[in-house]
Order: C-alpha cells, then sequence, then structure tokens
C-alpha cells in the first residue's frame, strides 16, 4: 500500500513531464487516454485513487505550450463528457448493486467509510453534493454511487451531474492553461500541484475532524452510537 500512495504521489508531482512524454509517444490518442483516466475515476468506484484535478490543471498547462498535441477546448468538451458518463455509470452501478454493498460491513472493492462519509455529505448538502463533490478526491468518485443507492430521480441527478462535471472540467483545466505556464508555475510545479492536492482534500478533511468531534461528544452523551444507514430514497 505505501509503494503504490508512493508511485501515486511521484506521479502527480510530476504530471507535467509524464504527460509531455505521453504527448510526444500518443500523439492524437492522447485524448482517448486522459477520457479513459477521467471516465474511470468517476465512474468506477473502485478506482477512486486516480489523479484528477493536478491532471486537470496539468492538462491545461500542456495544451498551452506552443508544440502541444492538445487543444485546450477539445480537451475539456471531451473530458467533460467523460466525467457525466462516469458519474451516469456509477449512478446505475449504485442503484443496481449499491444496496447490498451498503449492507455488507466488510467487502475487498469498497471501503465502507467512504461510503458513510460520502452518505454525510447528502445528509448535509443534499443534491447539491452532485457539485461540490467534484471537487473533493474520494467523495466525487462515490457521490454518484451513493445517489444510485439512495435511488435519487434520475433527472434530478442529471441536472447536477452536467453542471458539476462542466464546472469542475472546465474550471481546473482552463486554470491550469491560464497559469501553467507563468515561469514561477513552471519552476514549481511539483509544489503547485501539491497545493492543488492539499487543498482540494481540505474539505474532505475538515468533514472527518467535525465527524470525530462529533463521535466523541456522541459517545459522552449516549451509551451507544447508531451506525449510519444506507441513504432512504434521495429527491
Amino acid at each position: 500500500m505505501m509503494d503504490l500512495l508512493k508511485y501515486l504521489l511521484d506521479l502527480a508531482l510530476h504530471l507535467d513531464e509524464r504527460l509531455n512524454a505521453l504527448g510526444g509517444q500518443l500523439g492524437g490518442w492522447l485524448y482517448v487516454v486522459l477520457f479513459l483516466v477521467i471516465f474511470c475515476e468517476t465512474g468506477l468506484v473502485v478506482t477512486p485513487f486516480l489523479p484528477g484535478d493536478s491532471l486537470l490543471f496539468a492538462i491545461g498547462a500542456l495544451a498551452a505550450t506552443p508544440t502541444s498535441v492538445l487543444n485546450v477546448h477539445i480537451v475539456v468538451v471531451s473530458l467533460s463528457f467523460a466525467a457525466i458518463l462516469g458519474d451516469t455509470v456509477n449512478y446505475w452501478i449504485g442503484k443496481r448493486v449499491g444496496p447490498t454493498v451498503f449492507r455488507s460491513d466488510t467487502s475487498r472493492l469498497f471501503d465502507r467509510r467512504h461510503l458513510d462519509r460520502t452518505a454525510r455529505f447528502y445528509a448535509k448538502y443534499g443534491a447539491k453534493t452532485i457539485i461540490i463533490a467534484r471537487f473533493i478526491p474520494i467523495v466525487r468518485t462515490f457521490a454518484p454511487f451513493v445517489a444510485g443507492i439512495g435511488a435519487m430521480h434520475y433527472p434530478r441527478f442529471l441536472f447536477y451531474n452536467v453542471i458539476g462535471g462542466i464546472l469542475w472540467i472546465a474550471s481546473m483545466t482552463y486554470a491550469g492553461y491560464a497559469f501553467g505556464n507563468i515561469p514561477f508555475v513552471k519552476r514549481n510545479f511539483s509544489l503547485v500541484v501539491l497545493g492543488i492536492i492539499l487543498v482540494s482534500l481540505l474539505p474532505a478533511a475538515i468533514e472527518i475532524l467535525r465527524e470525530r468531534l462529533g463521535a466523541r461528544t456522541a459517545a459522552r452523551s449516549s451509551p451507544a452510537a447508531t451506525p449510519l444507514a444506507a441513504p432512504e430514497k434521495l429527491p
């Protein structure tokens, strides 16, 4: 596990170098690779570890270079479609198999803590979780899955899915396009990417801290804590 984490961190911090190398090797096929990465991160609940925010920023920075094979506008359109399609697939997986998974205390494929944490986001933010979660690693992968478990009305889910997908892809990619090739950013690209990762993880970290503080308070006032149930039908 530690080796995997080290590899993923190294990959995230040197995405600019890796993407440049891939662009030289794959040419236009790089669009397909990027489409699949974004689709898998959002569509397959077993791959929440794939890079998201940092990848989009790095893609934007790469697209801004004169020799790049990527057109930033084509990137935004194609990856927005990948993000929307990914969440849609994830929703239907959650609707079909999610209730069984949620009732299971142990699973080799799913971390129950991530499911519980995402359910708490729904309890707090409602359907807007679909948009908010786009900017929070891990939660963005589980949000459509939990929406499917709760049988959220699909047109309502699709509305927030489309808005969230476009906002996420466009904001992060165009930010990289605008700032990624500023000399200071280029010289400190790894630090900038690390900052993006830390900022994107901050809301989840705050939620975890609140959760633990709340659990301690509940433990003092109640003899037994009630486990979080799977969400009932979401509006």
